[in-house]
Parts: C-alpha cells; sequence; structure tokens
C-alpha cells in the first residue's frame, strides 16, 4: 500500500512516477523498498490516468442510513455477531484484488 501512497504524492507534486522517484520517496519515509514491487506498480502505474481514477472513486455512490438512537444499539450487536462469524479472505481472494489494482 505504501507503493501507492508514494504515487499519489508523487502525483499531487506534479512530478513523473518512475521507479527512481518512488524510490525516493519511500526511501525518505524509511521503507525498504522492494525492487520487483517498484518495478511493477512503476510499470503499471505508466498506463493509468490517475485524475480519471481518483474522480471516479470520489463520486462513487455511498449508501448512508439514519439510526435511530434506540435502534442503533441492537443493529451493533448484531454486526459484531457477523462479523464474528464470517472468516477473513484466502491468499487467492487477496491476490486477486491486488493485481485489480494494476490493471
Amino acid at each position: 500500500m505504501e507503493y501507492i501512497y508514494a504515487s499519489l504524492l508523487l502525483h499531487a507534486a506534479k512530478k513523473d512516477i518512475n521507479e527512481d522517484a518512488l524510490k525516493n520517496v519511500l526511501s525518505a519515509a524509511g521503507i525498504e523498498v522492494d525492487e520487483v514491487r517498484l518495478k511493477a506498480v512503476a510499470a503499471a502505474l505508466k498506463e493509468v490516468n490517475i485524475d480519471e481514477v481518483l474522480k471516479s472513486a470520489a463520486t462513487a455512490p455511498v449508501a448512508v442510513a439514519a439510526v435511530p438512537a434506540q435502534q442503533a444499539a441492537p443493529q451493533q450487536e448484531a454486526k459484531k455477531e457477523k462479523e464474528e462469524e464470517k472468516k477473513g479472505p484466502s491468499e487467492e481472494e487477496l491476490a486477486e484484488g491486488l493485481s485489480s489494482l494494476f490493471g
């Protein structure tokens, strides 16, 4: 995730997002740079219009429900029970999610 954050920082500063720039940002933050990940992120972001991605993410619909205070407590308890029952995603699902970030 820190590689994406570094990319966003470079984008906000209107700098080129390349391997050297990413490496400098990550090193300055005290993060040990993985060369393979660095190359993968830099290559993947060459084809991405970051402004469009940010714009589409900002306009994604968000569902907000108003819940009266009296009903909130039982719903929170039900959510906690559901969360306990849920199992975490498998490694395959995590890998698929990460690959979708890079096209």
